[in-house]
């Protein structure tokens, strides 16, 4: 988070979850300067033998996200642009740092 943080976002929620069973989680929901609301999914991998952290990013981990990013924009009066991110991290501490901006759709 600190990385985002020093590219000049600013954080709104940590683990957002929706209600009931099934819903979805987003790491991160954070604001870009220019006004941009980024959800962010947070992957760590030690090892890239599987494809690695954003591999693992897959078509069910992105529609849960986009359900629950949904959940959050009805909270708000007029939802701002929007993006998906992801930030992975490869291998032991401190690891590999990987920002992907707009890794993916809503779509």
């Amino acid at each position: 988070m600190q990385h985002l943080q020093a590219a000049g976002l600013r954080l709104l929620e940590r683990n957002y979850r929706t209600p009931g069973r099934g819903g979805g989680e987003i790491d991160l929901i954070m604001r870009a300067p220019d006004g941009t609301l980024v959800f962010v999914e947070v992957r760590q991998r030690r090892s890239s033998a599987h494809g690695g952290a954003a591999a693992s990013v897959g078509a069910v981990k992105r529609s849960r996200l986009v359900f629950a990013a949904r959940h959050y924009l009805m909270r708000l009066r007029t939802p701002p642009p929007c993006r998906f991110d992801v930030v992975t991290v490869e291998g032991e501490a401190p690891g590999t740092v990987q920002w992907l901006k707009a890794a993916f759709d809503a779509g």
